[in-house]
């Protein structure tokens, strides 16, 4: 089995987004599908589960606690903190004293006594990085934690903090439709050596092949706040991803296992966490870490889905300003 490598562990470079299951794409399967499918993927061989305080308010970590109880030494568990959700209010907040009070009550969530990476959820400007990072530095000392990370930050603001204590994974959105990493990320945590984590390396199921029409989204889902997936600009978007699906079909893959190679070739660093509530493809996710694609197809499949034919902003206008990762000005 392929491995790659995040604070010192070898793991599958396929590991599993655990959000939707919780939470963000419309309503949750049912508690015991999700019981089952987390089971199931550590049955298949995943080792590397990622949630966040943010997923469900907690509901996804207190899943994952139940669900996995007494298999907690089969898998690597990362979660994060940083966005903060009080009533409809929502803000970013990584002081000291927040970082050290999350850490304590995800341990509590997840029914475990340590997590071997804890991420900064998103860059918060109104601290500094040192304070920030002498928490999680005081965690690892501890022994709550193996390491730490940040997640939307950019390329400046992770050498400050790799200066600091060194950075255990940098997460970030990539796919081919999503490429601001190209702009200083993915340079830098290579010069680094800083494993990088990417989610939703299957285009938030644009490039899964199967989704096709926003209009059928539930209201809570948040891909319909996402201008992609707009009346305006998902037709145009939607001619390159049937492209790209029969790309994939001339391959003998599945575009989420094209888009998901794609994002493995990028480099030797690179790991993907795409998410699922479908046992089948979770099961081809997985299948995606050990593909062998021609060079000459992840080329083309680069080329029709990029951040230039690509139509929209991949995040609504409230949002974007809570991104610190470097953006494309025609984005």
């Amino acid at each position: 089995m392929t491995t790659r490598t995040i604070a010192g562990k070898q793991l599958h470079p396929v590991g599993l987004g655990c959000m939707n299951i919780s939470w963000a794409y419309g309503t949750p399967p049912a508690h015991e599908d999700c019981v089952a499918l987390l089971n199931h993927a550590l049955d298949l061989g995943y080792n590397h589960l990622d949630t966040a305080r943010i997923y469900g308010a907690g509901k996804n970590e207190a899943l994952i606690g139940e669900a996995l109880k007494g298999r907690r030494d089969e898998f690597f568990l990362a979660s994060k903190t940083g966005i903060v959700v009080d009533g409809p209010k929502r803000g970013i907040d990584c002081s000291p004293e927040q970082i050290t009070a999350a850490i304590e009550q995800s341990l509590q969530l997840l029914g475990t006594d340590h997590i071997e990476l804890y991420y900064m959820h998103r860059f918060d400007p109104k601290v500094p990085i040192a304070d920030s990072v002498g928490a999680f530095t005081r965690a690892i000392e501890a022994g709550k934690i193996s390491a730490y990370g940040v997640s939307e930050w950019s390329s400046a603001h992770i050498r400050e903090a790799h200066a600091a204590h060194p950075v255990g994974a940098v997460q970030t959105e990539y796919s081919p439709w999503t490429r601001n990493v190209e702009l200083g990320v993915l340079e830098t945590t290579r010069e680094l050596g800083i494993p990088l984590v990417a989610f939703s390396p299957v285009a938030r199921g644009a490039l899964g092949g199967e989704f096709k029409d926003p209009a059928t989204l539930e209201e809570k889902d948040l891909r319909r706040n996402m201008p992609r997936f707009s009346a305006e600009n998902w037709p145009k978007n939607l001619v390159q991803i049937e492209k790209f699906d029969a790309l994939a079909a001339r391959a003998g893959i599945t575009p989420a296992q094209l888009s998901l190679a794609w994002v493995l070739s990028r480099g030797e660093h690179l790991h993907v966490i795409p998410g699922t509530t479908s046992l089948r493809h979770l099961e081809d996710n997985f299948n995606a870490g050990n593909l062998v694609v021609d060079a000459a197809v992840l080329d083309e499949a680069g080329a029709l889905i990029n951040h230039q034919t690509i139509t929209g902003h991949r995040y609504h206008d409230a949002i974007r300003p809570t991104i610190d990762t470097e953006e494309f000005e025609t984005a």
